[in-house]
């Protein structure tokens, strides 16, 4: 006899409200998380998403146990004697290598490995002991490692917190001391609980994110770490015989989902569904070693409209909510029957999926691949953006200038494989329409990861690529657990890189992603990408400043010799790597890093705080302008809400919950650029954070003004405030996207 847990893959979220005021994870893709009661029993879905402070809520992954009939064990179950769960969650990032973006991605084989490639470490300083060579004991204190923690039984509740370290576990290591930036110290990676059955609950951290160094990009910073996780989930039943089972999972701990019921074109379920498709057997009929047409996918295989080419359309319709791409809007305008699979509508349904571009083939140094190519064009002249309008996983880079057979370029997204098939099956006809056999995954497995990212992943916001490479995994969306002696004696490698292979461990799944999460999160919105040059996306450019001085001389002693008024007194050069136009404006991943949303106040109060009508289409981050904002109040960005969600068919998502209390609106005249009075007829947005307001020395005497209205959340958020640990973060801007440049 086996057991399963389900999801085999869970996925909760963090928040810094405290205490039991959390949420339990969606139930469908594109599902809202639930209330619970007093017994951890999931209740109603959302109300709302924040606490009286504006604090988000955490949101918890509930973890069943299953026997191999498919029954869930609970302790009311009248077998079972005792279920005990074991969780490890770590950190990894501050010891990986410095992200860059496709760079270290075995799938395009070892010569594109990190030692290959000559990527460095994060805190490359750290264990450095010679020339490449480092101490990986010192390294390994990089981790945020806190142990495994046990827990069992009714309504239990433990902290995997630095306080209660396990005194078995020798390899424990976190970041000590108060940081200089961000969040002052370092207490916990989350919170197990069971419910009234006896299941487990995972709950991630609380927000923290502090560093001592300046933030450098969108990739983090050196000396920085945060609370994001991941990690092995292992559940021992005890049978009433006194015989045991074994059984494990994973859980990965991500940041909030500001807009949980807009899925992404491409999803995490996705992702692992083509992975265990090509690689695992998981639908022999639809791709085998053998099959009618030979190896590989069964051209014969006969593709369902409702459950394999609906929700696609369904997703490109979601994205006009949060992100403004028009000529995505034909795509799920039906201007003809796209669930009649006659021949006659063929031409039609064939057009529809040669705007979908086709995937690259995984090649370093070849540049003349499909995912290159922005337009899609004919012979008479006419242009239209191919499918789908997204940023692909590596539109950031250009090639080496000194090794341009040995670099990875991905400009535009495309679906992934499998989906690429079956919408081609339906493209030829080879479809039926209305209910079929589901697909052999556990709807709460997809469920868990279906509102996750899955392409593209540059890095991606839960997790990244490393989750395409087949070596991660025991079986279809089963991850492979290294052999917990191989760490359990030594601690978690710092080094190791488990897409060659032997399982994974606590921390390997989030270990490439930005440190701190909101860094790159900052700038994971729109891209500016080069289409005409395959080689090359982003270029040096190099500003050069004039300074020219005008003296005006007077009352100079006689003789005095006069100097010119005007002299050259220095130049000063800016490199800056900028787009190389001609550049298309694209996106990343709107439904978790929205760009631009609708305003949803409909009350008086309401428009006063948020400055705007409700409808008005606005940039969703307004009023956060820095990486350091971002670090210190991410928690008061909007959650992207369906106000229409009762009548399915017809939705209005629009902000709420935004923390309005803590900006300021100020209309700036544009002659107060330019110079010109005349031009302060036209004035521009301006949204910021009063300093006044959030600093620490000064919150008391901004009480009053932060809370205008005398608002009770107003009150709150201001206490919050000036309650919680945090310093200024200050950051270089080295590297960044070209979405932090212009937010309208």
């Amino acid at each position: 006899m086996t057991l399963s847990i389900h999801p085999s893959v869970g996925v909760a979220r963090l928040g810094n409200a405290e205490g039991n005021n959390f949420l339990l994870n969606p139930t469908k893709i594109g599902g809202l998380p639930h209330e619970h009661d007093e017994n951890m029993q999931p209740t109603t879905e959302v109300i709302n998403f924040k606490d009286e402070a504006g604090r988000i809520r955490r949101q918890g992954q509930v973890f069943k146990v299953f026997d191999e009939s498919g029954e869930e064990l609970t302790l009311q179950s009248p077998n079972v004697e005792r279920i005990e769960w074991t969780v490890h969650l770590a950190n990894k990032k501050a010891a990986w290598y410095e992200f860059s973006e496709l760079n270290g991605n075995l799938l395009y084989g070892q010569a594109n490995s990190y030692t290959n490639r000559k990527i460095q470490f994060r805190n490359k300083s750290v264990g450095l002991i010679g020339l490449d060579d480092y101490d990986l004991a010192e390294r390994q204190k990089l981790i945020i490692d806190l142990g495994p923690r046990t827990i069992a039984g009714y309504l239990s509740e433990i902290e995997i917190s630095i306080h209660n370290i396990p005194s078995d576990y020798t390899h424990a290591s976190y970041p000590k001391g108060e940081m200089k930036q961000g969040s002052k110290t370092f207490e916990s990676l989350g919170t197990l609980r069971t419910d009234n059955q006896g299941r487990l609950i995972v709950l991630g951290g609380y927000g923290f994110a502090g560093g001592n160094t300046n933030l450098e990009g969108y990739g983090g910073g050196d000396d920085w770490y945060d609370d994001i996780s991941d990690g092995s989930v292992t559940c021992v039943v005890t049978y009433k015989n006194a015989s045991q089972m074994t059984t494990n999972a994973w859980i990965v701990v991500g940041s909030p989902d500001f807009a949980p019921e807009i899925v992404n074109i491409s999803t995490l379920n996705d992702t692992f569904f083509d992975v265990g498709v090509r690689y695992f057997n998981l639908v022999p009929d639809m791709y085998g070693e053998s099959n009618s047409t030979g190896s590989g996918f069964n051209h014969n295989y006969i593709a369902n409209f409702d459950r394999d080419i609906l929700p696609i359309i369904q997703r490109i319709s979601q994205y006009q909510w949060v992100a403004n791409v028009q000529s995505m809007s034909g795509f799920f305008s039906y201007q003809f029957d796209y669930r009649d699979n006659s021949e006659a509508r063929k031409p039609e349904r064939m057009k529809y999926y040669n705007y979908f571009r086709q995937l690259d083939k995984k090649v370093i140094g070849d540049y003349d691949q499909p995912q290159q190519q922005l337009m899609s064009g004919d012979s008479d002249g006419n242009r239209f953006p191919m499918m789908p309008l997204n940023s692909g996983s590596n539109s950031v880079k250009s090639a080496n200038a000194y090794d341009l057979t040995n670099n990875v370029v991905e400009k535009f997204l495309a679906l992934d494989a499998t989906q690429m098939f079956l919408l081609k099956q339906w493209a030829e006809g080879k479809f039926n329409v209305g209910d079929c056999q589901a697909f052999p995954v556990n709807p709460m497995d997809a469920a868990s990861i279906g509102n996750c990212v899955g392409l593209p992943m540059c890095p991606g916001i839960e997790v990244t690529w490393n989750l395409q490479n087949p070596a991660l995994y025991e079986d279809a969306y089963k991850i492979k657990h290294r052999d917990k002696v191989n760490y359990s004696q030594t601690g978690l490698s710092p080094s190791r890189d488990e897409c060659e292979g032997g399982g994974c461990e606590p921390g390997d799944l989030t270990k490439r992603m930005a440190c701190p999460w909101q860094a790159d999160f900052f700038n994971c919105t729109v891209q500016t990408i080069n289409f005409s040059e395959p080689k090359v996306n982003k270029a040096t450019q190099i500003e050069t400043t004039l300074t020219v001085t005008n003296h005006t001389w007077k009352d100079l002693p006689d003789g005095v010799t006069v100097p010119e008024d005007n002299y050259f007194s220095g130049t000063q050069d800016k490199e800056e790597k900028t787009p190389l136009p001609p550049a298309y404006y694209s996106y990343w991943w709107p439904p978790q890093s929205p760009w631009d949303v609708l305003t949803g106040e409909l009350d008086a109060a309401g428009q006063l705080q948020s400055h705007l009508p409700a409808g008005q289409q606005i940039n969703y981050a307004r009023g956060i302008n820095s990486y350091g904002q971002m670090v210190g109040h991410w928690f008061a960005l909007a959650f992207i809400r369906d106000q229409n969600s009762k009548n399915e068919g017809f939705p209005y998502f629009t902000e709420s919950e935004r923390n309005h209390e803590l900006f300021e609106y100020r209309e700036i005249g544009v002659g107060q650029i330019s110079g010109n009075p005349d031009d302060n007829e036209t004035s521009l947005p301006v949204f910021f954070i009063n300093p006044h307001k959030v600093s620490s020395d000064k919150l008391k005497e901004g009480l009053a003004e932060i809370s205008r209205g005398e608002t009770e959340r107003g009150r709150r958020i201001a206490e919050y405030l000036e309650e919680r640990a945090f310093k200024p973060v200050r950051s270089t801007n080295i590297l960044h996207r070209s979405g932090t440049r212009v937010r309208g």
